[in-house]
């Protein structure tokens, strides 16, 4: 993959979080700052933003967006790595990764 071709998707990918990112919050503010994992300021703002503005924003050569999967916990958690009962544990496993990630908003 050329540069100017992860760019481009850099670029995409901002412009599809934005709008799922509009659209879950004007039709759900509480759920969408849930899962979003944004804090309300910012949903407030990303509810407000025109279509020019959102074009403008996933323009950038920057991510807008990132993981709140950030340590081996959850990821373990979330692909039921290392644990020695997969299929038992794994609703189990899914909730409190749920629970973490939701934490550190």
């Amino acid at each position: 993959m050329t540069s100017e071709q992860l760019l481009a998707e850099i670029r995409e990918a901002n412009l599809t979080y934005l709008m799922l990112a509009q659209t879950l919050i004007r039709q759900d503010k509480a759920e969408a700052v849930f899962r979003l994992g944004l804090n309300e300021e910012a949903a407030d703002i990303l509810a407000s933003l025109s279509a020019a503005q959102v074009l403008k924003l996933a323009s950038r050569n920057t991510l807008l967006c990132s993981f709140r999967v950030d340590d081996e916990l959850v990821w373990s958690l979330l692909t039921n790595h290392k644990t020695p009962r997969k299929a038992a544990s794994e609703a189990t496993n899914t909730l409190h990764a749920n629970i973490l990630m939701a934490s550190r908003v």
